[in-house]
């Protein structure tokens, strides 16, 4: 009686849940009740064959972590504890390897390692496939899952086997966790004629006024063109990436617009800024580990004529999550809309190509060879075969500009 009691608390509350979404009028009401049904008959079934008594909320976190997986590979279930460090983790610093990882196509994928991080230092790339974790395989382990394997004390090992797809090659690679200091601005200095660097490696709410700061130095250098480097970036806030955008783009320009389910397109537009830097001949670095915001950023640059894409072809993150507070103190992390770029063009699945494709090359490799040393090295540019490209570009565009 009492598990029939628990069974009819746990359909009522979903019922009054439907209500709360907006499922209350018509035929999309009674289709809600009837699966609502089957929902009930099945949890009952659970409560009363089940070889083991089961806590409800184990039964219901359960569903809803399936419910959510079932959407897309971004969408997930929060239980508290996940939630607690959700937010933890975007505060900008914590434990764990350095590593933005997604599941696609069922397979845990690593967007990007972060720059200066264990995982950077493990010569970890975009696009690897992560098969296991300490041996446990990680077919369909969730987001949540693998956090929480990935995250430990600050001096532990952890092993990781990955595949990479363009060499077919498996490997075991036995990682240090460490603390993880996110810093939004890498570098910004000048290079060789006159030309500035600037590394952004996520959009974080400071970004675009590190950003500002880091302009001005440049600008006091002499300033006259501009290297803009987002790859292995995995992205951060909307906004961020917005007024970063701003900074190269004339005001009310369209950055980027998104679609929800009811069509409701919303256009985010650039933004006034004191100073803009709207003339100087710039080049976007980007890569596989390019995602989301940097994605944002690349293709408004590039479809309002401000910037030449240099490297490869982003990763192809292009949908928004909102993180949806729920009453016992989970959360859902749901996709409500996806990106599309000023002309309309879906960067989801399909990401941003380069308009100059240059890929990583030997000399790119070297300098990771000494980074799995873990050693601290100067920045040497020169030792970066795209960012050489880059700056062969932009001398060519200075003499035609003269």
């Amino acid at each position: 009686m009492k598990k029939r009691m628990v069974v009819s608390a746990i359909l009522a509350v979903m019922v009054v849940a439907s209500y709360t979404m907006g499922f209350s009028f018509g035929k999309e009401r009674d289709d809600v009740y009837k699966e609502l049904e089957i929902f009930s008959e099945g949890l009952a079934v659970i409560e009363k064959k089940y070889v083991e008594d089961k806590a409800p909320q184990d039964l219901v976190y359960g569903a809803m972590r399936g419910m959510l997986f079932s959407l897309d590979s971004y969408s997930q279930f929060l239980t508290p504890e996940d939630y607690r460090n959700l937010l933890i983790e975007t505060e900008g610093q914590f434990g764990g390897l350095g590593i933005e990882i997604t599941i696609r196509q069922g397979l845990l994928t690593i967007v990007s390692p972060i720059e200066d991080t264990p995982a950077w230092a493990s010569g970890l790339k975009p696009g690897d496939l992560i098969i296991k974790i300490d041996g446990e395989l990680t077919k369909d382990i969730t987001i949540n899952e693998a956090v929480k394997k990935l995250r430990g004390e600050p001096g532990s090992d952890v092993t990781i086997t990955i595949l990479r797809e363009a060499t077919r090659k498996v490997q075991d690679v036995t990682i240090t966790r460490g603390i993880i200091k996110i810093k939004d601005i890498k570098r910004a200095v000048i290079l060789d004629n006159s030309i500035g660097y600037i590394r952004i490696a996520e959009f974080r709410e400071t970004t675009a006024k590190d950003l500002g700061k880091g302009l001005e130095d440049l600008d006091k250098q002499g300033l006259k063109a501009l290297i803009l480097d987002v790859r292995n970036n995995p992205g951060g806030l909307l906004n961020s990436a917005i007024d970063v955008s701003s900074r190269f783009l004339e005001t009310g320009k369209v950055v980027v617009s998104t679609k929800s389910r009811d069509e409701a397109e919303n256009f985010y537009k650039s933004l006034a800024f004191q100073k803009k830097y709207l003339d100087i001949p710039m080049v976007v670095l980007i890569n596989q580990g390019s995602a989301s915001g940097s994605e944002i950023v690349a293709a408004a640059l590039r479809e309002n004529n401000r910037a030449i894409l240099l490297g490869e072809t982003t990763f192809g993150k292009g949908s928004v999550q909102t993180i949806i507070p729920l009453s016992d103190g989970s959360a859902l992390r749901l996709t409500t809309s996806k990106y599309y770029t000023p002309s309309g063009a879906s960067i989801h699945e399909k990401g941003v190509n380069p308009d100059i494709e240059v890929a990583e090359t030997a000399v790119k490799e070297e300098a990771a060879d000494v980074f799995n040393k873990l050693q601290e090295v100067e920045f040497d540019y020169t030792k970066d075969y795209q960012i050489v490209r880059a700056i062969d570009l932009i001398k060519g565009i200075m003499v035609l500009k003269k």
